[in-house]
């Protein structure tokens, strides 16, 4: 079993994933179907306003501190090579990496670039407001899977 710093490093990964896998499944299961179900320019400007105060410390703290734990995790698990659970330490990391930051940065984060450049009660910001619920909402629900898959890594690691 992972004991000493590697099991705080662990827990504390399973912690930050499992909250993040959280904060992403409301948005999949009823945050962006109440945004589409506003008139467009209520939607853009809520989700604008959403995307502003994502960006603060309560989030970010969480979001990128999981990213650093889970590369911390990865890099330690090369190094030392536990006799048990390094397959799913590694499995962990790459998911929370590669689907939950790396998605945010290369599908979401565009997205809510291009919508904070509309004005909402533009015709274009109707126009583009289904096609970018439709987009972030499918890519959200990789993150929120990827996350949640990353926390069930790390719990199965300890086990």
């Amino acid at each position: 079993m992972i004991d000493g710093p590697y099991f705080v490093l662990t827990v504390l990964g399973v912690l930050g994933t499992g909250l993040v896998a959280g904060v992403f499944y409301g948005f999949s299961a009823f945050v962006m179907r109440a945004l589409a179900a506003l008139p467009p320019a209520q939607g853009v400007a809520a989700m604008r306003a959403i995307n502003v105060a994502a960006v603060g410390p309560a989030f970010l703290v969480v979001f990128l501190g999981s990213a650093v734990l889970c590369a911390v995790i990865a890099v330690v698990t090369f190094v030392l090579w536990p006799d048990e659970g390094a397959v799913e330490l590694l499995v962990g990391s790459a998911l929370y990496l590669a689907g939950t930051f790396g998605v945010t940065l290369a599908a979401n984060v565009p997205r809510n670039d291009a919508l904070a450049g509309l004005d909402p009660d533009t015709p274009e910001a109707a126009a583009y407001w289904p096609a970018y619920v439709r987009g972030w909402t499918r890519w959200n629900h990789v993150r929120t899977v990827a996350s949640a898959g990353a926390a069930v890594a790390y719990v199965l690691a300890l086990a």
